[in-house]
């Protein structure tokens, strides 16, 4: 019996479309009086707190109810990188609370990674590894301090979202090396293993004419 293909609009899908569809609120009641706002940098914080870790949530329903589709694939990046990057920018240039080259490295990364995933996807799939999951929860735990009306609140709050600032911004780098080391690995291994297979190939090429 073949099993049927999952609708696009499954509840996996949908998730992540909500995701998707929470970054313009997100990013408006963070802008509400230049930032300045506690109640409305709450609400952000909670948006943004929401959309993240519903991340889990697509991917536990895609996984446990057969759901995976080509859209949600590609969707679900869109989307943790759409509310990452729409959080980090605000922060840095809007708002001033972020260095600039805070988002430019994140983002830099980010898109350096994705390009190189579709420039060896004809050799092998390169998967996540644990150092990337380790980068996306310190993002989302920094972010997420950054967030909150820091000046409204004990000083040592502040010094807690520096620190791990800093640590998602090393580990974010260090992991974006370790993906182009490991592309650069499976396309040298694909290539040599083409090659041998080339030279196996060749005698039986030269007895058949």
């Amino acid at each position: 019996m073949v099993n049927a293909v999952p609708s696009p609009w499954n509840s996996a899908n949908l998730v992540t479309m909500a995701r998707i569809l929470l970054v313009p609120f997100f990013a408006w009641a963070l802008l509400v009086d230049g930032g300045e706002s506690v109640t409305w940098r709450l609400v952000a914080t909670g948006i943004f707190v929401l959309a993240a870790t519903s991340d889990r949530l697509d991917g536990y329903l895609a996984r446990k109810y057969d759901l995976v589709t080509d859209l949600g694939k590609l969707l679900d990046p869109i989307a943790d990188k759409l509310l990452v990057g729409t959080a980090l920018v605000l922060l840095a240039w809007p708002l001033g609370e972020l260095p600039w080259w805070v988002p430019v490295v994140v983002l830099a990364r980010e898109l350096g990674v994705t390009l190189l995933r579709f420039a060896v996807l004809k050799y092998a799939v390169m998967p996540a590894s644990r150092g990337g999951k380790l980068k996306t929860v310190l993002q989302t735990v920094a972010i997420t301090l950054f967030l909150l009306p820091l000046s409204h609140l004990p000083g040592w709050i502040g010094v807690v979202a520096w620190v791990v600032l800093a640590a998602a911004i090393l580990v974010t780098v260090v992991t974006g090396l370790e993906y182009a080391y490991q592309g650069w690995r499976l396309r040298r291994d694909a290539i040599r293993a083409a090659r041998l297979a080339e030279r196996g190939a060749a005698p039986d090429g030269a007895s058949a004419s």
